[in-house]
């Protein structure tokens, strides 16, 4: 997965398009990312104590890594993300449109 935890991302599909956060969470299994502050949703829980109130918690729940673009950190511009063989002969990720490694 060419995504990593802390990249800055723009969403490009769904309820929250045109919005943009940094990656909170990567999970590989289902091809899916938690971003910070977007998709967020409410769940209801019940008091578990007799005079307690109910509260609402808001969370991040995961997008589908197709609905991401990323932000290359040195240019600003959204880009797709290739590979380069940097120092070392170490893998790193490239951004297509100045050719910037990160």
């Amino acid at each position: 997965m060419k995504i990593q935890k802390g990249d800055k991302v723009k969403i490009i599909k769904g309820k929250d398009s045109g919005k943009s956060g940094s990656i909170v969470k990567v999970l590989k299994a289902s091809n899916k990312v938690i971003v910070e502050g977007i998709n967020m949703l409410t769940k209801h829980q019940k008091p578990k104590k007799e005079g307690e109130k109910g509260v609402k918690i808001q969370f991040a729940s995961p997008i589908n890594v197709s609905n991401v673009i990323i932000t290359c950190p040195k240019c600003g511009k959204e880009t797709r993300v290739g590979f380069a063989v940097g120092e070392n002969k170490k893998k790193m990720r490239q951004c297509k449109k100045c050719k910037a490694t990160f």
